[in-house]
C-alpha cells in the first residue's frame, strides 16, 4: 500500500444528515448542463431511498422495474440501486457505463462513457472485492477499474486506462495497465 494513502468509507451515513428532497437532488449541481444525467441520478437516488424499506420496495416495485428498464436497458447505464455513492456524482455521456453494486464511490466524482468498475474472477473461481474510489476522482472514457483496488482522493485516470492496482491520492494514472505519472502537485510545480 502506498505511503500516506487514506480512504474514507463513511459515505453510507452522509445521507442520514439530509432530508429526502436534498438527497434526491444532491447530484444536480454537478450535472448543470446535462439534463439526462440529472434525470438518471434523480431516478437512481429515488431507487436508493425506496430500497431502504421493505414496505416501500413492495409498494413501489413498479418504479424499481421502470428504473431498471429505462436506466439500464434503454440508456445503457448500469447503476445498481444498492451502489454506495457520495454526493455530487457527475455523468458525462453515460452510455455503456457499468458499475458493480459492491463498488464504493466518494464525493464529487466524474464518470464518463464506456467505463467499467467492478470485481474480477480469481483463479480459484471466486470473485475479488470491488474497487473503492475516493473523493474528487475524475475517470476518463473507456476506463476499466477491476479487482480489489483503492483509488485515492483527487486522482485523475486517463481515457482508456486499465486499473488493476491501487492508486495513491493526488496522482494521475494512464495506460494499460495504468501507471502513475508524477503527482499532480509536482506537475504544477514544474510549470
Amino acid at each position: 500500500m502506498p505511503k500516506n494513502f487514506t480512504f474514507d468509507c463513511n459515505i453510507k451515513n452522509d445521507h442520514l444528515k439530509m432530508n429526502a428532497f436534498a438527497y434526491l437532488f444532491q447530484d444536480r449541481q454537478a450535472n448543470r448542463q446535462n439534463f439526462k444525467a440529472q434525470l438518471v441520478l434523480f431516478m437512481f437516488r429515488l431507487a436508493q431511498l425506496i430500497n431502504r424499506s421493505m414496505i416501500f420496495k413492495v409498494i413501489l416495485y413498479p418504479y424499481l422495474l421502470l428504473y431498471r428498464y429505462l436506466v439500464d436497458w434503454v440508456w445503457g447505464i448500469e447503476l445498481p440501486r444498492k451502489l454506495t455513492v457520495g454526493k455530487g456524482l457527475s455523468l458525462y455521456h453515460g452510455h455503456a457505463l457499468v458499475i458493480n453494486q459492491g463498488v464504493v464511490i466518494g464525493d464529487n466524482c466524474a464518470l464518463r462513457n464506456s467505463t467499467t468498475i467492478g470485481h474480477k474472477q480469481l483463479a480459484d473461481g471466486s470473485f475479488s472485492a470491488c474497487p473503492r474510489i475516493g473523493n474528487n476522482v475524475d475517470i476518463g472514457a473507456n476506463v476499466c477499474i477491476i479487482g480489489d483496488v483503492e483509488i485515492g482522493d483527487n486522482v485523475v485516470i486517463g481515457a482508456g486506462s486499465v486499473v488493476v492496482k491501487s492508486i495513491p491520492a493526488n496522482s494521475i494514472a494512464v495506460g494499460n495497465p495504468a501507471r502513475i505519472l508524477e503527482k499532480k502537485q509536482e506537475i504544477a510545480n514544474n510549470n
